[in-house]
C-alpha cells in the first residue's frame, strides 16, 4: 500500500540551494513518485533543513556570562530561572530556546525518510551523477548528526532512531542510548558523509552559489570535533572516548580545515569601523563564497539586533538592555601587556572581595585600562567610546505643547500657580482624552533622533491603560501607543517621560512632526479618577556619536535595579554591535554555530589532557601542532601574548578555560561548557556587577551581587516534556525523565 504525505517545503533562512519540488495541484504526492524524480528528491532534501535551533544571545543570561535586565520584572523568564522556579511544566516557556525535543526529532525523521528512500534510486532515471546522489546523502547524514548533537547537548541520553517508524512499530522496545552511543552514531554519520566525493557536484568544501546555509564538507569535521570533546569531558566520559581520541578527531578536523583555506579572520579594520580584527569579524557578514570570512564554518542564524534588544538606553529605539555582562566575565579579560589575569579569584563566596594579581599590571582605580583587546570589542563599560567615527552634532530641543481641548469624558478646571498653568482633571467616562496640537515644525530628519514625550502629573491613584496618540496631519487618522499604568505620585508633582522613538520610526517615519501634527493624551480608560496635569512637552534628542557610555549612578546609561532599559551589572554588550546600527540602519552581526577558533580550542583542550601543553600532535597534511600553539594562534589574532611555556597540564587547563570563556563569549558555549566540565554549582550560584558612583573628579567602584538558585543538579540537563515521559512510561515501563526533574 502506498504511503501518502503532505509535503511541506520549509523556508530556510537565506537559503535557495536547489530546485523546488513540483507538487501535484492538491499538494499531495506519493513517496514513490517523490523519489523517482530529481525535483522531488531535491525538494525533500530541502525539507530536511531548518530544525537546528539557531544560537541565541539570550543563552548568555542563563550562564555566568550575563545577568539579564528582565530579572527586574517579576515573573519574567529570567527572574523565574534565577529563582529556581523552573518545572517540567513551565520549562518550555522559560528556557533559552523552548523545548526543542520534538522539533529535532522531526528533523531526524525527515533525514531518516530521505536516507531510506535513497537506497534504491537509479541515477540514470533521475538524470543525476553518482557524485550528486552521494552528495545529497552526505547532506542528510550531516544534518542528522547535527540534530543528534543538539539533542545530547541539551538532554543527555536520548533514543537513537535510524529509520522511519512504521505504523506497526513496537514502542516497548525503545530505549534511551548512552551519551557515548549517540556520539558513536554522530561520528559514523559524519564519516559516511565525508566518504562522498569532494567534488563540485558531490560533497564539496565550497558552498554552491546562492546556497548560503547548505551543508558543506567542513561541517561534519566541526560536528565531530565538538561531539567527541563533549564525550571526553568529565560529566559525560564513561571510558568510551579518551582525550587521545578527542585530540585525534579534533586534530584531523583542524588539519583538514587549515589545508582547505579556512583561517582565523585577520582583516585589519578601518579605524572608524571596528577596534580590531576580532571586533570586525563579529559585525561582518558571512557569504556563501567565503570571499573574506574564511573562519565561519556554519552560521545557522540570522543577524542580531543588539542595538535594540541588548542595547544602550541612549540608543534611539532600543527596547531593553538584555544580557548585561557580569563582573566575573570582566575579570576574565587579561592584561594585554603581561598576558596575566588581573583577578586571581575571590576571598569570599559572594565574589565581592577580589584577589588582585599584583604582577599583572592591573590598577583597581582604573579597572578598564590595558585589558585584552577582546574586552574593548565585546563590552561597553563606563567611559567606553560610543563610536569609532567622526562626531555628529548633538541636539536636545524641547518643545512645549499646550492643551487645546478636552473631550466630553474629562472634566477639567484650569488653574495657575507660581509654576504656571495646570489642570485639575476628573474622568467622567471610560474614554477621556485631550488634544495637544504641535504648532512648530520639529525638523526631524528621521536618522538618529530620539523622540521623547514628557509631562508633569500629580495624583493619589494609579491611572491604568494610559495611551499617547499621534496624528500626522489635520486630515486622516492616527495611532495610539500604550504606555501602561501611570503610577500614583503620592500627591506630589512628578515628571513622566516616555520614549516614543521605536513607535514613531515604525509607524510615522517621515510623516509626523510638521506644524500641523497633533498629539493626544488618553490618561486612562476608567471614569471617576482625579489628577492634576501640566507642562506637556516634546524632546527631540540626538546624542553625539563621540560621547562616552556613562554607566555610573545617574549617568545617561546608568545602572538600575528596576528599569529593564538600563544595565543591571554596570556593563552592556558590545560584541556583534556595529556602532552605526540603529532604527534606520540595522547592521549588527550574527552568532556562528561553528567557527575555526572553536576547533583550535577543542584540539588544545584534548591535546593538553592527552599529552600536555607542549607535545606536538600530527594533524595530517604535514601539519604538526601542540596544545599551546593552538591556543596561541587564537590569542595572536586577538593581539594577546602567548601562553608561557612549561605550564603543567592543570595550570594550562585553568588558563585555557579562561581563554575559551573570553574568545567564545556570548556564543552559547559557556552554558554548555560549565555543564560538560561538571562545574555548574561552582559558577552559577552567584554573579556580580559593578556599581560606579561619580565622586569629585573620579569614580568609586563597588561590587554588587546577584544570588541565583539555578545551579541545582536538575539544571544540568533539559527535562523531557511530560507528555513524552508519560507516553514512554506506558510503552516501556521506564521513567525517561532526566534526573531531578519531577
Amino acid at each position: 500500500m502506498k504511503k501518502y504525505i503532505l509535503l511541506m517545503i520549509l523556508s530556510i533562512t537565506g537559503m535557495s540551494c536547489n530546485d523546488l519540488l513540483d507538487l501535484d495541484p492538491d499538494g499531495r504526492t506519493t513517496m514513490d513518485k517523490i523519489f523517482s524524480e530529481r525535483a522531488g528528491i531535491v525538494g525533500y532534501l530541502n525539507s530536511c533543513y531548518g530544525y537546528c535551533p539557531a544560537p541565541s544571545l539570550a543563552r548568555a543570561s542563563y550562564s555566568d556570562e550575563a545577568q539579564h535586565a528582565d530579572d527586574a520584572v517579576a515573573g519574567s523568564k529570567y527572574a523565574m530561572w534565577y529563582a529556581g522556579g523552573i518545572t517540567v511544566q513551565n520549562f518550555g516557556s522559560y528556557s533559552p530556546d523552548g523545548n526543542p525535543w520534538a522539533s529535532l526529532y522531526e528533523g531526524i525523521r525527515k533525514c531518516n525518510v530521505f536516507l531510506e528512500n535513497m537506497k534504491d534510486v537509479n541515477p540514470a532515471l533521475i538524470l543525476a551523477t553518482e557524485s550528486e546522489i552521494a552528495g545529497w546523502i552526505a547532506q542528510a547524514r550531516t544534518l542528522r548528526a547535527l540534530y543528534y548533537l543538539q539533542l545530547i547537548k541539551r538532554y543527555g541520553e536520548v533514543p537513537v532512531l535510524l529509520a522511519p517508524y512504521e505504523t506497526t512499530h513496537d514502542y516497548s522496545s525503545d530505549r534511551k542510548s548512552k551519551f557515548s552511543e549517540v556520539v558513536a552514531l554522530i561520528l559514523e554519520d559524519c564519516n559516511a558523509a565525508l566518504s562522498a566525493p569532494s567534488t563540485t557536484d558531490g560533497f564539496s568544501w565550497m558552498v554552491p552559489e546562492n546556497s548560503f546555509g547548505i551543508m558543506t564538507r567542513a561541517i561534519p569535521y566541526a560536528i565531530r570535533s565538538q561531539a567527541i570533546t563533549y564525550a571526553a569531558s568529565p560529566y559525560w566520559s564513561d571510558g568510551t572516548y579518551s582525550w587521545k581520541d578527542a585530540a585525534k578527531v579534533s586534530g584531523e578536523a583542524l588539519g583538514q580545515l587549515l589545508t582547505n583555506d579556512y583561517k582565523l579572520f585577520d582583516v585589519e579594520p578601518d579605524e572608524d569601523a571596528a577596534q580590531n580584527p576580532y571586533a570586525l569579524y563579529f559585525i561582518s557578514t558571512s557569504d556563501d563564497r567565503r570571499s573574506v570570512d574564511k573562519e565561519t564554518i556554519y552560521q545557522c542564524g540570522s543577524k542580531l539586533e543588539v542595538w535594540k534588544t541588548a542595547g544602550l538606553p541612549t540608543t534611539p529605539g532600543m527596547t531593553h538592555s538584555g544580557p548585561c555582562p557580569t563582573q566575573e566575565l570582566i575579570d576574565c579579560y587579561e592584561m594585554a601587556v603581561t598576558g596575566e589575569a588581573p583577578i586571581l579569584g575571590y576571598s569570599d563566596a559572594d565574589h565581592l572581595q577580589p584577589i588582585v594579581n599584583e604582577a599583572s599590571g592591573y590598577d583597581p582605580a582604573n579597572p578598564y585600562e590595558g585589558r585584552d583587546p577582546r574586552f574593548y570589542a565585546s563590552i561597553y563599560y563606563n567611559g567606553a567610546a560610543r563610536s569609532l567615527g567622526s562626531t555628529a552634532p548633538e541636539r536636545n530641543d524641547v518643545y512645549p505643547v499646550a492643551v487645546s481641548s478636552f473631550n466630553a469624558q474629562a472634566s477639567a478646571q484650569q488653574k495657575e500657580d507660581e509654576n504656571g498653568i495646570y489642570y485639575d482633571i476628573t474622568t467622567t467616562g471610560g474614554d477621556p482624552y485631550f488634544w495637544l496640537p504641535v504648532k512648530t515644525d520639529l525638523k526631524i530628519t528621521w536618522e538618529s533622533e530620539r523622540i521623547l514625550v514628557s509631562f508633569d502629573i500629580k495624583s493619589t491613584v494609579d491611572l491604568p491603560r494610559a495611551e499617547i496618540y499621534f496624528k500626522p496631519g489635520l486630515a486622516g487618522g492616527g495611532k495610539q501607543f500604550a504606555v501602561g499604568t501611570i503610577p500614583s505620585t503620592g500627591g506630589v508633582w512628578k515628571t513622566m517621560t516616555y520614549d516614543m522613538t521605536e513607535h514613531m520610526y515604525a509607524k510615522y517615519k517621515g510623516k509626523w512632526g510638521k506644524a500641523d501634527s497633533e498629539l493626544r493624551l488618553d490618561p486612562t480608560n476608567q471614569a471617576g479618577l482625579s489628577f492634576s496635569f501640566r507642562n506637556m512637552r516634546l524632546n527631540i534628542k540626538v546624542e553625539s556619536t563621540a560621547s562616552t557610555v556613562d554607566t555610573y549612578v545617574g549617568g545617561d546609561d546608568g545602572i538600575s535595579t528596576n528599569d529593564r532599559r538600563h544595565t543591571r551589572t554596570g556593563y552592556y554588550l558590545r560584541k556583534y554591535n556595529n556602532w552605526r546600527s540603529g532604527v534606520s540602519n540595522s547592521a549588527d552581526g550574527a552568532i556562528r554555530l561553528f567557527r575555526l577558533a572553536e576547533i583550535y580550542l577543542n584540539f588544545a583542550e584534548a591535546a593538553n589532557r592527552a599529552y600536555g601543553p607542549d607535545v606536538k600532535v600530527d594533524l595530517g597534511n604535514g601539519i604538526q601542532m601542540s596544545a599551546r600553539e593552538a591556543v596561541d594562534a587564537v590569542r595572536a589574532r586577538a593581539g594577546m601574548p602567548g601562553f608561557p611555556s612549561g605550564l603543567s597540564k592543570d595550570d594550562f587547563e585553568k588558563k585555557y578555560r579562561n581563554e575559551r570563556r573570553v574568545e567564545l563569549a556570548f556564543e552559547e558555549h559557556r552554558y554548555f561548557d560549565v555543564r560538560r566540565w561538571g562545574i555548574l554549582s561552582d559558577t552559577d550560584k552567584q554573579v556580580t556587577g559593578m556599581r560606579i558612583e561619580k565622586k569629585d573628579d573620579g569614580f568609586v567602584y563597588t561590587r554588587i551581587g546577584f544570588d541565583r538558585s539555578c545551579w541545582a543538579p536538575k539544571y544540568m540537563l533539559y527535562p523531557l516534556e511530560q507528555t513524552e515521559v508519560n507516553k514512554m512510561a506506558k510503552y516501556t515501563g521506564q521513567n525517561w525523565q532526566n534526573p531531578d526533574w519531577n
